[in-house]
C-alpha cells in the first residue's frame, strides 16, 4: 500500500498542478523507475481530475438560473478549471502532435516540429476545435440531463486516461529519448501495471452504471476505443512509434469521442 501510494503520488505530481512538495515530496521521493511504475494510475489521476470537475459543473449548473445559456456557462467552467488543474497538460500535447503531422509528411521533421514550444496553425486550429467539442458536447449532455453531465464528466477523465496505456504498452517511445519527458513512463508497462490501470477504468464505469444504469456507457466506452484505434494507427502510421505529445493527443481525443458516443446513443 505504501508504494501503491507514492506512486499514485508522483503520477499526480507528474499529470496536474495539484501540489506535492515539503515533507510530501520527500517521502514520495522519485526515480525512474518509481516514474514507470506510476503509468499505472493514469486512470486514477482521472478520477481527481475528473471528480473536481465534475463538481465544478455540477455546482454551477446548481447556482446558475435556469436559461437556455446555462449549461453552455457551467460547461465552459469546468473545461477551464480541468486545463488549469492539469496546467493543458494533454491539450499542449494534441497541438504539438498537429503541428508536427500536419507540418510535415517526414517522420524526423514531424519529431522535429513536435519539439518547438511555438505553436503553429494546425495546432492552433485542433486546439480550438478540441475545445469547442468538449464544451459543446458537455452542454448538450447537460440540457439532456444535469447528473448525466456530472456522471459523464467524470467517467470520460478516467476512460481517456486508460487508453493511452495500450498506447504504451503495444507501440515503441520515439523521439529525442534523451531530453523526452515521456521516455521514462514508456521504456515499459507491465502486465501488472496495466492491469491495474484497467481496474481503475473498470471501477469507474461500475460507479458510473450505479448512479445511472440506464445511461448508455457502452456507446461512450466504444467511441473512446475508436479514437483509441485511430491514434494508433494514426501515431503507427506516421511516427512508427509514440511521444508523450502522442499520449496527450489520444487522451484529448478519446475524451470527446466519449461524450460523442454517448450524446449520440440517447434519443
Amino acid at each position: 500500500m505504501t508504494s501503491f501510494a507514492r506512486h499514485f503520488l508522483l503520477a499526480l505530481q507528474f499529470f496536474t498542478r495539484i501540489p506535492v512538495t515539503g515533507r510530501l515530496a520527500a517521502w514520495v521521493g522519485f526515480s525512474p523507475a518509481m516514474l514507470r511504475a506510476s503509468a499505472a494510475h493514469f486512470p486514477g489521476v482521472g478520477w481527481v481530475v475528473g471528480l473536481l470537475s465534475a463538481a465544478v459543473l455540477y455546482g454551477a449548473l446548481w447556482l446558475l438560473p435556469l436559461r437556455p445559456a446555462a449549461p453552455w456557462v457551467a460547461a465552459i467552467a469546468c473545461t477551464v478549471f480541468s486545463v488549469m488543474l492539469t496546467g493543458a497538460f494533454h491539450e499542449d500535447g494534441l497541438a504539438d502532435l498537429s503541428d508536427g503531422l500536419g507540418g510535415s509528411a517526414q517522420r524526423e521533421r514531424a519529431l522535429d516540429i513536435m519539439k518547438d514550444s511555438r505553436i503553429g496553425s494546425y495546432g492552433a486550429i485542433a486546439l480550438v476545435l478540441a475545445l469547442l467539442a468538449k464544451v459543446a458536447l458537455l452542454a448538450l449532455l447537460a440540457q439532456l440531463g444535469a447528473w448525466l453531465a456530472v456522471v459523464a464528466l467524470f467517467a470520460a477523465h478516467v476512460t481517456s486516461r486508460t487508453m493511452p496505456l495500450f498506447i504504451i504498452r503495444t507501440l515503441p517511445h520515439v523521439g529525442d529519448t534523451a531530453q523526452s519527458k515521456s521516455k521514462p513512463l514508456a521504456e515499459s508497462l507491465s502486465n501488472a501495471g496495466l492491469a491495474a490501470g484497467v481496474l481503475w477504468w473498470a471501477l469507474s464505469l461500475a460507479l458510473a452504471w450505479w448512479l445511472l444504469p440506464a445511461a448508455p456507457w457502452a456507446m461512450a466506452v466504444l467511441g473512446a476505443l475508436l479514437g483509441l484505434a485511430w491514434m494508433w494507427r494514426l501515431l503507427n502510421r506516421r511516427l512508427q512509434g509514440f511521444t508523450g505529445d502522442g499520449l496527450g493527443a489520444t487522451q484529448q481525443v478519446c475524451e470527446v469521442l466519449f461524450y460523442l458516443g454517448l450524446a449520440l446513443a440517447i434519443r
